[in-house]
Parts: C-alpha cells; structure tokens; sequence
C-alpha cells in the first residue's frame, strides 16, 4: 500500500468553548440561509457532553426548518449555505454532489511555497488508528484535487488562496501540510512552530457561490478573512 503518513503530534483535543457572538447572517430569503461560521462553532451537535451548541442549533432557533447542507471544520471560519425546505435541501445537496458549489479558501501557512499558483492532487482516506485524521493514499485513497495560488508572502508565513476541486475531510488542511506548507494553527497536521504561530487554525471560506434551489439564479457570496 502506497500511503504518506504525516506526523502524528498527539495534541489533546480542547475544551468545546464556542464563541457568544450572534449568528452572522449574510443572506436569507424563504429558501436558504447564508451565514458566516466563527471559528470554534461546530457546524452539527458533538458528541461529548456540552457540544449541542453549535450552528445547526443557532440557526434553528433562528428559523425552526434551517438545515445543515455542507460543515466545516469547528476551527474553520467562513460561509456556509443552510437550506430553509425540503426541496431547497435536496437541490442543495444534488449540487454539492455534482461539485457544481463553487468554494474558495483563504490559508495562511508556514513557509513560501515555490512558484505562484499550482495544483495538489493527493487522494486521501481516513487514518483509522489515529482518527479523525486523515491521510494519502495512492492505493486506496479517494480523489482530492486542490488548486493554490499565492496571494502574498513575508518570508517566514504565506497567504494563500485555495480552490478545491473535491470536498474529502480535512482536504486542505492535509493537502498544505503534505506540500511542506502546513496550515497555522494547525491542532491535527502543523508542526510546532507552525501550530504555534496563531491561536486560531488559520483557514477560512471566503467565497460560495451555487444556483438558487427555487429559481436557479446563480448566486456569490463573499466574506473578508478575518486573520
């Protein structure tokens, strides 16, 4: 089996302390929901006790029929589109399947990776042993495709922007790590300094964009990176 294992760090997991900002709503109409995720709100109810707040449950209690189309990471930040119908959910979903959901990232990560723009395709698969990490595999994995580009550098740390090509768990975070580039703030994959060097992971969804479940409008929605 061909497979790449990333250095396991073995970090515990932190206390579930979700931020008590408001819910950010960006768009909403009779159909969908918009709103901007911080981070350290869980997109879906955990498991371990404490974990029911989380944005399913704020966006519930905003609108009783707001359901959950696509998540991100509880340390990810950025734009998520919540589906207010039945219908509007499995339009959603349909999009997602087809990957006609448009989504972009914004990273900042250790190093200055060479060259302005490139593509990473590593297929990935969950590490059993060492859940809920995951790791490439040439074998067994599943297709990932991720396109970069550099949006600026100081030397030490890069900002970049990522255009996902799939949606596999954690496709980004292991994608930057294994070109050598982890992601700052990293609890999973980031070396020391690098998971040092901010008190946040640093990824967020900038850009969303997909056709609207009712009329089929193609709709974008942007949000600034907040580090």
């Amino acid at each position: 089996m061909q497979t790449v294992h990333l250095p396991v760090f073995g970090r515990p997991v932190p206390p579930y302390q979700p931020p008590s900002e408001p819910l950010a709503i960006i768009y909403q109409d009779n159909e969908i929901l918009v709103v901007d995720k911080p981070s350290g709100l869980l997109s879906v109810p955990g498991k371990q006790a404490g974990a029911q707040d989380c944005l399913q449950s704020r966006a519930s209690a905003h609108h009783g029929g707001a359901e959950i189309t696509h998540r991100l990471d509880w340390d990810t930040s950025g734009l998520i589109v919540l589906a207010l119908s039945r219908d509007a959910r499995r339009n959603l979903g349909s999009q997602f399947e087809t990957r006609h959901v448009e989504k972009h990232y914004v990273a900042r990560v250790w190093g200055n990776p060479v060259g302005n723009e490139g593509e990473i395709d590593l297929p990935l698969r969950c590490d059993w042993p060492n859940r809920p990490r995951q790791l490439v595999d040439h074998d067994q994995g599943k297709s990932a495709v991720t396109l970069w580009h550099l949006k600026s550098t100081n030397g030490e740390t890069s900002t970049l922007l990522l255009k996902p090509k799939s949606g596999r768990t954690h496709q980004l975070r292991v994608h930057c790590a294994s070109m050598g580039h982890p992601i700052l703030g990293d609890r999973l994959y980031a070396h020391e300094s690098a998971y040092h060097a901010h008190n946040r992971m640093c990824l967020h969804a900038t850009h969303l964009a997909f056709d609207h479940p009712a009329n089929g409008t193609r709709m974008a929605f942007a949000s600034p990176c907040p580090f």
